[in-house]
């Protein structure tokens, strides 16, 4: 049983819930001008939609979004922070992050929920689900989706190899870890992970996997805007 790092909460100090929203990419994937966690979709930036939801979780205590130094086009708005104090990777916007949570009075063992900016269709509900089936675990966890489609291997542009399906989960945001926890992982991970879960990974612990929604996809490529557009217009008619 591999040694868990968070210690118990003192019984007068409940623990809390923050969230953290790496906003410091570029998204240069995405075809768009700028990042693109600042373009319109459903008449708002990306982003907003994305903290409606956190901010709409009442257990959530914080919420903080991580922008790159300079970056002046985050949009104030009620019940979340915005700091510029992003990395060159999202592992260091994520750290950087951390290290604002305990400088506003984030305690060791209270639970972070870090979260794609570019995630703008997930729901309150999904977080809630993540939080209530990660509580009172160990480690943490994430939301993921069981793989449903075959998965290739490539090799110069063709197929090396069919891989096989089964145990596979596609890994989604929110995840959540213990503040002091994640901190340690992230400082004894190589900079190029590119999620919370692998650097927890890394130190031998095993996240939970906690069923999400195929809707809360990550916005990476030019077409995912429509989707993203079409799901968030069917939600308020």
């Amino acid at each position: 049983m591999p040694l868990i790092l968070a210690a118990a909460h003192p019984s007068h100090a409940p623990v809390r819930y923050h969230a953290l929203i790496p906003s410091a990419g570029t998204g240069t994937r995405a075809g768009t001008a700028g990042p693109k966690q600042y373009e319109s979709v459903a008449g708002r930036m990306l982003v907003q939609h994305t903290l409606e939801a956190f901010t709409r979780v009442k257990r959530i205590a914080s919420v903080l979004v991580v922008v790159a130094p300079g970056d002046e086009r985050m949009p104030a708005g009620d019940g979340y922070r915005v700091v510029a104090c992003g990395g060159a990777t999202r592992a260091a916007s994520v750290a950087n992050g951390l290290a604002e949570l305990r400088a506003q009075g984030a305690k060791e063992d209270d639970w972070v929920l870090v979260h794609d900016a570019a995630r703008c269709l997930v729901t309150p509900q999904q977080i809630d689900r993540l939080i209530d089936a990660c509580l009172t675990d160990d480690v943490g966890g994430l939301l993921a989706q069981p793989l449903a489609d075959t998965l290739k291997q490539e090799e110069a542009g063709r197929v090396a190899q069919t891989l096989s399906r089964e145990k596979k989960w596609l890994a989604q945001t929110p995840q959540m870890f213990r503040l002091a926890l994640l901190q340690k992982a992230l400082r004894e991970a190589a900079d190029g992970v590119t999620d919370e879960a692998s650097a927890i990974e890394a130190i031998g612990l095993k996240p939970l996997l906690v069923p999400g929604s195929a809707q809360n996809f990550k916005v990476t490529w030019p077409e995912d805007f429509a989707l993203a557009e079409a799901v968030l217009r069917s939600r308020t008619t």
